[in-house]
């Protein structure tokens, strides 16, 4: 689903007009946020389309993916906390994600070998299969979409994302606000 629902962004001197009703509207920073929003969109739009095609979303898809070369044989294994830790998602979202791939053999929950109180989840061949008939278009979309990027260019856009994220983690969740923005 997409996190921006506008189709058109609006214009910056829309965002400085709306800035006189709104004081705390910072016209580029809304800008570049929407944009942001909007690339985000359009980049996974180009990704989630064939991963439909496999009756996969996006969900499901990373699940899969942190479990490639998880499991076998000296591998370290994963179990659903660890699992919704990793992905970012509730523990009760996990337990969906683990449900509908069990359900469809890509993947099983097994005892866990040292505490068998525990479940792990392992990718089985099936699932194992379809990441590898997946993954190279899905790595070829990821290159196509970069590729009007130079190295540079994508070193930067990491280098800015990477300080984005940071604020981001620095904002307390519960809060509506983050306290340095609090108005008195």
């Amino acid at each position: 689903m997409p996190h921006l629902l506008l189709k058109d962004l609006p214009r910056y001197e829309c965002l400085l007009e709306s800035a006189k009703e709104f004081p705390d509207l910072d016209p580029s920073a809304c800008e570049a946020f929407l944009h942001l929003l909007r690339s985000a969109d359009e980049g996974a739009r180009v990704v989630q389309g064939p991963l439909a095609q496999h009756n996969i979303s996006q969900g499901r898809f990373g699940v899969l993916m942190l479990l490639l070369k998880r499991c076998g044989r000296n591998a370290s294994t994963l179990g659903p906390a660890e699992l919704a830790d990793a992905a970012g998602v509730s523990r009760a979202t996990m337990t969906g994600l683990i449900d509908t791939l069990e359900r469809d053999g890509l993947v099983t929950r097994e005892p866990d070998t040292v505490d068998r109180r525990m479940m792990i989840v392992c990718l089985t061949p099936k699932g194992h299969e379809l990441l590898q008939a997946i993954l190279p278009d899905h790595f070829k979309r990821m290159a196509w979409l970069m590729s009007p990027l130079s190295e540079d260019e994508r070193q930067t856009l990491l280098r800015l994302l990477n300080k984005i994220q940071r604020q981001a983690d620095s904002s307390p969740e519960a809060s509506p606000a983050p306290a340095a923005l609090a108005v008195s």
